[in-house]
């Protein structure tokens, strides 16, 4: 695969550090989660962004939020929850996980953990510039006191630097190096998401699904080959780990492929456009309470805008992903 054969687009690569705290029962031992701490980008953040006004990476504003509590936007990139909030719920440690930059944080938030991630950012540094946000070591500083499609495909910069296995190993040093200062940090259980399947969100579609707007295969085949790699990267990196540290890669991409596929077994009635405005293109400033043709029920569709899930399908895919990965971190 060559860069002149792969259109550039950036994409969300998720960190979520889990806290654990290992609690002995009367008759065996059970595992209490405590706290969540998520870094990562748009897919996970939950309004680090509200303030930047000078970047187009932001969703404080209808209509996005009009399914969340109150209708009220609150800098998530849905129609309501997104994963992080799903995370902490799922797991009974608190019903929402609020934004690190939330000026109304207090202390008992801190302790249940909270958000760090910020729409945007990317392994690559270029993916933050671009945004106007601070990069993915600056989460990691607050901690302390998408790379392939926006970067790859549709910046481009990078395509005329690299074809797309170099740029993969390129990420996949970041992300295992941000893992590792993590772990220098105190983190002991991480579980590190892989890309999901780039060709067959709304936008991919529009921009190089053809007239019938289907799934792009290179970009697919983009998000494969970067995932193989991480997986493998993630499995060295355990090598050099102490025993009790778990490091886990989760697999985003074929649940969400399942859910796209056969949506209609998931009570969805659309999977190849967004709820908001057209559902082709709108995303973040893009869609706004101006944009026409705005569905009326998101549930209905696995995507609210043209990159970004709907609370319905980020619900469903949490779910399963926790069923399944959560006892690999204990």
């Amino acid at each position: 695969m060559t860069s002149s054969s792969i259109p550039f687009s950036s994409f969300a690569v998720l960190l979520v550090g889990l806290i654990l705290l290992f609690v002995a029962g009367p008759a065996s031992a059970r595992i209490q989660i405590p706290a969540a701490l998520v870094f990562g980008d748009s897919i996970v953040d939950t309004g680090n962004n509200n303030e930047i006004l000078t970047s187009p990476a932001r969703s404080n504003f209808p209509p996005y939020g009009r399914d969340f509590y109150g209708g009220i936007p609150t800098g998530r990139f849905s129609n309501g929850k997104v994963p992080s909030d799903f995370l902490v719920e799922e797991l009974g440690i608190k019903d929402t996980l609020p934004p690190y930059k939330d000026p109304k944080l207090t202390p008992e938030d801190l302790l249940t953990g909270v958000c760090f991630a910020s729409g945007g950012v990317g392994y690559d540094d270029l993916s933050s510039k671009t945004a106007s946000v601070p990069p993915l070591s600056e989460q990691l500083r607050e901690f302390k006191d998408n790379d392939i499609a926006n970067t790859y495909f549709n910046i481009r910069l990078r395509e005329l630097q690299y074809d797309f296995p170099t740029y993969a190993d390129i990420l996949v040093k970041s992300a295992t190096n941000f893992v590792m200062d993590l772990y220098s940090v105190g983190s002991r259980r991480i579980g590190v998401f892989g890309a999901p399947p780039l060709g067959c969100i709304p936008s991919s579609r529009t921009v190089a699904g053809g007239l019938e707007r289907k799934c792009n295969d290179k970009y697919n085949e983009a998000s494969q080959l970067f995932n193989s790699k991480l997986s493998a990267g993630l499995n060295s990196l355990k090598e050099n780990l102490d025993t009790a540290t778990r490091v886990v890669y989760i697999d985003v991409y074929n649940p969400l492929l399942e859910v796209i596929n056969n949506y209609q077994s998931y009570g969805f009635e659309v999977a190849n456009k967004g709820c908001c405005g057209t559902g082709n293109l709108e995303a973040s400033v893009s869609c706004n309470k101006f944009s026409p043709f705005t569905c009326p029920d998101a549930s209905k569709y696995v995507f609210w805008d043209s990159y970004h899930p709907s609370e319905k399908a980020y619900k469903l895919l949490v779910s399963k992903l926790l069923t399944k990965y959560v006892p690999q971190l204990m």
